[in-house]
């Protein structure tokens, strides 16, 4: 059974003292962790498509697409969903939390590549080929092997799933020329 898209506010708010988290949005309250991450995957996987299905002059705006949405992706996975994780699992399921980590490094080292090259660079499409197929390798285990595991914990996937859009709606605004959407 196919998940359905996951309509995410992205409205910003500041927070209020130094060590206050940013006030969620009505949009972010009850967003399932594993539904909004999938969805982002789902958004990167269109993307790399429309990348592949582009004449040259719409390479670039769309490889900086998905260079963003990639590394927010990475960045919230990492800072959020990823240390409770650790806690969440055992010894043995915390490995795919390290291979996801070293999933991510490979993306990112891509991702720099691309971002320092243009689509007049004879290497372009192949890395944004290959950052793809890294993509789904990784969308694949993430999906039929961690986000399965943590299904199974009790960790509060709604509130994590808060933290993740508010970090990601901070992210997304922070980007220059990325105007936050709303997914």
């Amino acid at each position: 059974m196919k998940d359905k898209p996951v309509k995410i506010s992205t409205e910003q708010r500041l927070p209020t003292g130094p060590q206050s988290k940013p006030a969620m949005t009505r949009g972010e309250r009850n967003v399932d962790a594993i539904k909004l991450l999938k969805a982002d995957h789902r958004e990167v996987a269109e993307l790399i498509e429309e990348f592949e299905e582009a004449d040259h002059d719409e390479k670039a705006g769309l490889a900086r697409q998905i260079c963003t949405a990639l590394t927010v992706h990475a960045q919230i996975e990492e800072e959020i969903l990823y240390p409770e994780a650790r806690e969440a699992l055992d010894e043995e399921d915390r490995e795919l939390v390290n291979e996801a980590d070293v999933e991510h490094a490979s993306v990112k080292q891509l991702v720099a590549e691309i971002e320092a090259a243009s689509p007049d660079d004879e290497h372009f499409d192949a890395r944004v080929k290959v950052v793809g197929e890294y993509v789904r390798h990784h969308v694949k285990e993430e999906e039929k092997e961690l986000f399965r595991k943590l299904e199974d914990t009790d960790l509060d996937l709604d509130e994590i799933g808060a933290r993740l859009a508010a970090r990601k709606a901070e992210l997304m605004a922070q980007q220059p020329g990325e105007a936050p959407a709303a997914h």
